[in-house]
């Protein structure tokens, strides 16, 4: 069996990093996908190793002549590599796809090596290696029926967003038995790029060959296996955090993005706090039915959006500043006020980070689970001429949770000795009390110094639409904010959400109810795992200690690794830096006890 590498092309979508190499030569984690390569299929013991070079070919063939690569290599130019595609490439060495089995490979590719015994230890003769479709693959995908024969190939032009349930797409990686080559495929290449020319892609070739004969090429479907096509930096980036050898390196390259693991499918969040049963599905259909009109419109500005959100929490307009997210507001509240902050360690630091170091007064509880109380905060902070507290309740990362009496208890010293109470409900929603939260109550308006934020999108369950709100009395404080913050802060869809969440208010109501029960059955659950301390929560995640040696930032490493679930790490955090704690989100029941048993099985090794 003999191998093929088709290397031709000019790799344009890369830019600088393809200005005077090939695509191939660029190196994923400090080594080129060509060596990686040649590598993987050196040790398969294949007859030769063909390589169809084109764009920067001598740099190439220089390259691989210092590789030490056991199996002859054969190289094929493509003189017009930058007008033609790959049916060219490819048809150059049909003639040598004839004389034996041939393993086939687009050089663009990165994948483990358990990719490559699954195909050749197939004993089907003629294959197509085929991954189910996920949103991050690009490119020509095929149906299939149940006897794993590939019934249709459909390239990109022709995708069916509405199919995606009957799509694989297609790895880039072929066996093609020597008959076969010989008796379909050749013959069929060499007519179609006769018939429509050299600027084709040599599937369209499978795809006329399915269409008229009885399948030869059948699907063999990954069960898991990692493989990426590097086609942009966005795929280069994607693929160095995926093939990462080191567990830690690999935990700190996909944790350190902070997001949009929409582009790792098979990996399940337990970092970021979820709301899993909102929203709704019919609410998500209607975001759907109007998407279009949402995307090309242009978002009202400020008053608008600020009415639209009032609606939705009961509040006045003018006592209410929308953000980007609570962020775009903690960011505003902090920079624009003055004097020294009071903040408690260990907490949410977004607010402790905006805060200059010589302005910070910081409460560190030292409870064995880090409680505290509103008593605490007082005498702590009594002789310490702070202008503003920062208090987040309930508290992230320690669950922490005050009473609502407590919270007014706190809000009317910090009335009486003039400091400003920034005081964060994000996760109020959550909590046991259904009557806590300051802003639904409207308590807020007792107090001039209170400004009350809270993060819609983390308890709406719609954290990629980046609304958080500012509520106070105090108009002026809410004005200054507004001013502070540009008057198109808030996109479409993020808007359109507002307008349409108040006729979801009962469902939202039993999300609540649901989530709170599934809460109580997950700490029953991890409770019963001895090597871990759970701590009481009444948010929707939990704080967790690993009891004995167990490092976190190694179990961390190793459950993504091990088990593709990735968990906050945070034994670096401020106030926690000398225990080993980590954080855990709340899912669905069955999203819950599969990590429950991940951990389990962890220990019990």
């Amino acid at each position: 069996m003999q191998a093929i590498i088709l290397a031709a092309g000019m790799g344009k979508r890369l830019k600088k990093l393809t200005q005077n190499n090939t695509k191939c030569m660029v190196k994923v984690n400090g080594m080129t996908m060509i060596e990686r390569m040649l590598r993987q299929i050196d040790k398969r013991g294949v007859s030769r190793i063909v390589i169809v070079v084109g764009y920067e070919r001598e740099k190439l063939k220089e390259y691989i002549s210092t590789l030490d690569i056991s199996a002859p290599i054969q190289y094929i130019d493509n003189p017009i590599y930058d007008s033609t595609n790959n049916i060219y490439s490819l048809s150059l060495a049909s003639e040598l796809l004839i004389e034996e089995d041939t393993l086939l490979f687009e050089s663009d590719l990165i994948f483990e090596d358990s990719i490559l015994d699954a195909l050749i230890d197939d004993p089907r003769e003629t294959l197509a290696l085929v991954d189910k479709y996920e949103s991050w693959m690009d490119g020509t995908v095929v149906k299939i029926d149940n006897n794993d024969n590939i019934i249709d190939f459909v390239p990109g032009k022709n995708f069916v967003f509405e199919d995606i349930p009957s799509y694989y797409k297609t790895v880039n990686i072929y066996k093609f038995s020597k008959d076969f080559s010989t008796r379909k495929y050749v013959p069929f290449l060499n007519a179609y790029q006769k018939a429509l020319g050299a600027n084709e892609y040599y599937e369209q070739v499978l795809k006329v060959i399915t269409m008229i004969e009885k399948p030869e090429i059948q699907a063999k479907r990954l069960t898991g296996q990692k493989w990426y096509e590097i086609d942009d930096v966005q795929d280069l980036d994607i693929a160095e955090s995926i093939f990462r050898t080191d567990e830690g390196e690999v935990y700190n390259a996909i944790s350190g993005r902070f997001g949009g693991y929409w582009r790792y499918p098979k990996m399940l969040d337990y970092c970021y706090p979820i709301n899993p049963y909102y929203p709704p599905q019919r609410l998500m259909n209607e975001i759907k039915a109007n998407i279009e009109t949402l995307i090309t419109e242009s978002p009202s500005g400020m008053h608008v959006v600020s009415l639209l959100a009032a609606k939705v929490l009961d509040v006045d307009e003018d006592k209410i500043v929308v953000g980007n997210g609570a962020s775009e507001i903690i960011k505003s509240v902090i920079e624009e006020s003055s004097g020294k902050v009071g903040f408690i360690s260990p907490s949410f630091e977004e607010y402790y980070n905006r805060c200059e170091e010589d302005r910070r007064v910081v409460y560190k509880s030292e409870s064995i689970d880090f409680s505290y109380s509103v008593d605490n905060l007082i005498n702590h902070f009594r002789d310490k001429e702070i202008s503003s507290l920062v208090v987040i309740n309930p508290d992230n990362p320690t669950g922490n949770y005050i009473p609502k009496e407590d919270v007014l208890k706190l809000a009317k010293w910090c009335e009486y000795k003039g400091i400003q109470l920034i005081y964060d409900e994000s996760f109020i929603d959550y909590a046991m009390d259904e009557q806590g939260s300051i802003i639904s109550s409207g308590e807020y308006e007792q107090f001039a110094n209170m400004l009350v934020i809270k993060s819609i999108s983390k308890a709406h369950g719609v954290q990629g639409l980046r609304l958080g709100v500012g509520v106070s009395v105090n108009s002026e404080k809410i004005s200054a904010l507004k001013k502070s913050l540009t008057i198109w802060n808030i996109n479409s869809i993020s808007e359109f959400y507002l307008q349409i969440a108040e006729k979801y208010a009962k469902s939202y109501k039993a999300a609540i109810c649901s989530f709170k029960e599934t809460r109580e059955k997950y700490l029953k659950e991890l409770k019963t795992i001895t090597s871990l301390r759970v701590f009481n929560t009444e948010a929707n995640f939990v704080m967790v200690e690993l009891l004995g040696c167990c490092k976190a930032t190694d179990f961390c490493g190793k459950m993504l690794r091990d088990n593709g679930i990735l968990i906050k790490d945070l034994s670096k955090k401020a106030g926690l830096s000398d225990r080993q704690l980590i954080r855990l989100s709340i899912r669905t029941e069955d999203e819950n006890a599969q990590v429950v048993q991940a951990i389990r099985t962890y220990f019990d090794k």
